[in-house]
């Protein structure tokens, strides 16, 4: 199993860096008199106190869960906050790059964009699989992470795991598996594999099937080493005590979230047959995720049409491979006939 080279994937400076020390992260109990972090000890609110800024209990709830060591483990605002520290923590502005697999999740563009890092792109195949060989060809010495999605955002589907592994093996940088909605794939999670491969890095999330969308907590799975540079320049207190309470609470409801989870593929089965009885609808393509791409005549006509009913979807058609198409979230069973209801309506 080959190594990570922390001199050749990290910036010199964060390697170097001597991260800011906060007043809890100093002292860690949860007992004493507190008087040194300039709080409003008075408690006027519930939120007078600084959250803990190493999430330590949701870690230990989530490491039980996933059995992965809690040193594997970072707690980030959403998966956003992962997707920038990475690209923080290893390209140098101005030299190094991204690689990025469109049409693809937006914001790993987005974020290299606001830290100067060049964007390289190796679209998808017509079957929205990847091109192996396209994006080794394309990778370079100053090539520091490549972004892959599974199940992919817009196009729903798994990537091939022997392609991934094939990355994995010849890459020498990060590879990025983002499985914000593996939850809803009938797959078992690159997760089982974390120890082998020291260039892996897996993101989850409880935006999705744990219903925290508004929580904003992300979770990010890799080395022990990764994870330590992850903590090393994270803002000292970057999830609200809040929202870490959410996702411990919810991690209490197994349950619920299966059955959620089971309703919501039940819809999107039923989704997928009745939008294809359209006759403008030319292709609902497969999902593995909780929502549907489907392809249609005029994508702007319809999407605008389903605007003057309340109905609001996403208008995809500008990503590449995606022309003329809408990507549908699962709703409930009365949001979902209120759809295909416009939809009806939109046809005759």
């Amino acid at each position: 199993m080959k190594s990570i080279n922390a001199e050749q994937i990290f910036r010199r400076n964060i390697l170097d860096l001597k991260p800011y020390a906060s007043a809890r992260s100093e002292y860690s109990a949860d007992k004493g008199v507190f008087l040194d972090a300039n709080e409003n000890t008075t408690a006027v609110s519930a939120h007078n106190r600084y959250p803990d800024p190493l999430q330590t209990e949701l870690k230990k709830r989530i490491s039980a869960w996933k059995n992965i060591p809690v040193a594997n483990i970072f707690i980030g605002n959403g998966s956003d906050e992962p997707i920038d520290l990475l690209i923080r923590a290893t390209c140098n502005p101005g030299k190094d790059n991204i690689l990025i697999c469109p049409p693809t999740y937006g914001m790993y563009e987005v974020a290299a964009q606001i830290n100067d890092v060049t964007v390289k792109r190796v679209l998808l195949q017509s079957d929205f699989q990847l091109n192996v060989k396209g994006i080794l060809d394309a990778v370079d010495l100053n090539t520091k992470l490549i972004f892959l999605c599974s199940p992919n955002n817009p196009t729903g589907n798994l990537l091939r795991q022997d392609d991934v592994r094939r990355l994995l093996d010849a890459f020498t940088g990060f590879i990025i598996v983002d499985e914000a909605y593996i939850d809803f794939a009938a797959a078992t999670s690159w997760l089982s594999v974390l120890d082998q491969y020291p260039n892996l890095v897996v993101l989850q999330t409880f935006s999705k099937a744990w219903a925290l969308a508004g929580a904003r907590v992300g979770m990010t799975f890799a080395a022990a080493s990764v994870i330590a540079v992850l903590n090393k320049i994270k803002p000292p207190y970057n999830v609200s005590q809040q929202s870490q309470d959410a996702a411990v609470t919810a991690l209490a409801k197994h349950a619920s979230v299966k059955a959620a989870v089971e309703n919501i593929l039940e819809e999107r089965s039923m989704l997928a047959d009745r939008l294809l009885a359209f006759s403008f609808v030319s292709q609902v393509f497969p999902s593995d995720a909780n929502f549907l791409l489907i392809e249609v005549a005029d994508a702007n006509l319809l999407y605008e049409f389903l605007l003057t009913r309340n109905i609001i979807i996403r208008n995809r058609s500008q990503q590449p491979l995606c022309q003329n198409c809408l990507r549908i979230s699962i709703g409930t069973r009365e949001e979902n006939e209120l759809l295909l209801a416009a939809f009806k309506n939109y046809q005759s």
